[in-house]
């Protein structure tokens, strides 16, 4: 059974893995004044850092609707028996029910995951099903592992500044300006769908960066060493050279990605935000 698999351009995979696993890309729109982008084709992070600097606003994002998903899978179908797709969490967007309704088009060849994630803990999920379809099993056996595997990808970040947070509701003012006058850097996890503040780093981005590393491996001393992804939406060189290099220290994995996050996710999260994304045990 020949299986393809697709994604929303919110698992922040790159152009380089997309090609060499022939994995769909499906983009959401970011929407800048009155312009409007493709996710991870027309627009870069620098654009939106320059829009949010000149209005004080965040750009503006929009899922797919049912007829465009319903489109893209017809094209997808072409030459294959199946179609396995993921989404953004539920919880933080409407394409996965907009995505589950063209499903139902297919007569069963087009299977919607919600991941429950974001950027590349939905990337690493995604890549997990490429594994499982090379590996022969057919598409109920792979949506079968590959939601049982959600609850244990860590999706996690830590963002230089709460002004991007702050400017989307998700922060307020006191915490914005407690921040910036205390240097504090907050450990942004997901949770069952959704993103909660659990931790509070003090420092430079540097110093955090690297506590946020050391707590990773005390937190999950045995993990999936296939692949790991190291995403930031535009950190300086030698602040993801040092990440890397402790995540190397720390960890044993077999491939360490770096990625730089879309345009959706950067909308939200804002300059020199980094995360390092895996599946624990």
């Amino acid at each position: 059974m020949k299986i393809k698999i697709s994604s929303d351009s919110t698992c922040d995979l790159g152009s380089e893995l997309t090609a060499g696993h022939d994995i769909g890309i499906i983009p959401l729109s970011v929407i800048l004044g009155e312009n409007v982008y493709s996710d991870g084709i027309d627009i870069t992070p620098q654009q939106i850092f320059d829009y949010v600097a000149a209005t004080k606003t965040l750009p503006k994002t929009a899922a797919c609707t049912e007829e465009a998903y319903a489109e893209q899978f017809e094209k997808f179908l072409e030459g294959h028996d199946a179609l396995i797709h993921f989404n953004i969490s539920s919880k933080a967007s409407v394409t996965n029910r907009n995505a589950s309704e063209a499903a139902k088009r297919f007569g069963g060849r087009v299977k919607v995951i919600d991941s429950l994630a974001l950027s590349t803990g939905q990337g690493l999920l995604v890549l997990k099903a490429c594994d499982f379809a090379k590996e022969g099993l057919d598409p109920d056996e792979i949506v079968r592992r590959v939601e049982a595997l959600r609850p244990k990808v860590n999706t996690s970040f830590v963002p230089d500044s709460l002004e991007y947070l702050h400017k989307g509701g998700r922060c307020s003012l006191a915490a914005l300006l407690g921040a910036k006058v205390l240097k504090l850097h907050p450990l942004i996890e997901m949770d069952e769908g959704q993103l909660h503040a659990t931790k509070k780093y003090a420092g430079s981005l540097v110093r955090c960066l690297k506590n946020y590393v050391a707590d990773l491996a005390e937190k999950y001393p045995s993990y999936d060493r296939t692949r790991c992804f190291i995403t930031h939406s535009s950190c300086e060189r030698d602040v993801v050279d040092m990440v890397r290099g402790l995540v190397d220290e720390a960890f044993d994995f077999e491939n360490v990605y770096e990625t730089v996050a879309g345009g959706v996710i950067t909308g939200h999260c804002g300059k020199n935000t980094l995360g390092v994304l895996f599946i624990h045990d």
